[in-house]
């Protein structure tokens, strides 16, 4: 498989790069960084994995849907017209769309769902740190955890989840996700979800320690995504997660 590697002057594009000449499968044939022709590098390669910024999505998008070629898109941080982009692009060409390509992070969303199925009336609050060059707060993948709370609470995530605390805010409602985003160092990821009620508190949590665990993950995305059809998929498909 030929790969274009987007985002190639950050940190996880150099991390799939070396994925993508380490796998004996694929070939890196291009690479990209914002700015330049999208189009030329695309029309080299038979799949882009997307670690870049996602301002550059529909750029990105526009020219896979005009080439047909499929995305494995990582980018994190996109406002909701852009993520209606991507949902939109997937009626005619696939598209693995995750907010985190980690196997281990990946079993956290899918031990997230089942503890929010069995906690019901825990108060539930996620605590998220990364490294101090991370533009987007909070992160793709505590933003994913969230959703999968509201998703089996019946909560709403624009109007449920608290983005920190502070002042005289009043006692906790317990129909509320606690989202906090703390920076420092180079941390690679940390992600914890709490459950706590009277007499006992449950934690969930997965800690990074190199970016190739979600490099690796992107390339086993795109392999899989090589003989699918259109469509939108998440890598709990890639991993055949299923509730």
């Amino acid at each position: 498989m030929n790969v274009l590697v987007t985002g190639i002057s950050g940190r996880m594009g150099q991390a799939v790069k070396q994925a993508v000449e380490q796998c004996a499968q694929t070939t890196l044939t291009a690479t990209h960084d914002v700015g330049q022709d999208i189009s030329a590098a695309l029309a080299q390669a038979d799949i882009a994995i997307d670690f870049s910024f996602h301002g550059f999505t529909p750029e990105l998008v526009a020219a896979a849907l005009e080439q047909h070629k499929p995305l494995v898109i990582g980018t994190t941080g996109h406002t909701d017209e852009e993520r209606a982009v991507i949902v939109k692009a997937a009626q005619d060409i696939p598209i693995v769309f995750a907010s985190n390509y980690s196997v281990g992070v990946n079993t956290l969303f899918w031990l997230t769902r089942r503890a929010t199925r069995i906690l019901q009336g825990y108060d539930v609050e996620i605590v998220e740190m990364h490294h101090h060059h991370k533009l987007d707060a909070p992160s793709g993948t505590a933003r994913s955890l969230a959703e999968i709370v509201c998703e089996e609470t019946g909560m709403d995530y624009n109007r449920d989840v608290m983005h920190g605390r502070q002042g005289n805010v009043g006692a906790r409602p317990q129909r509320q996700v606690g989202m906090h985003s703390l920076r420092g160092g180079d941390v690679v990821g940390d992600h914890t979800v709490i459950y706590a009620t009277d007499g006992e508190r449950v934690e969930l949590a997965h800690k990074a320690s190199g970016r190739m665990t979600f490099a690796g993950g992107a390339v086993r995305a795109a392999l899989w995504l090589a003989e699918k059809p259109a469509g939108l998929y998440s890598m709990q498909d890639v991993l055949g997660f299923t509730d």
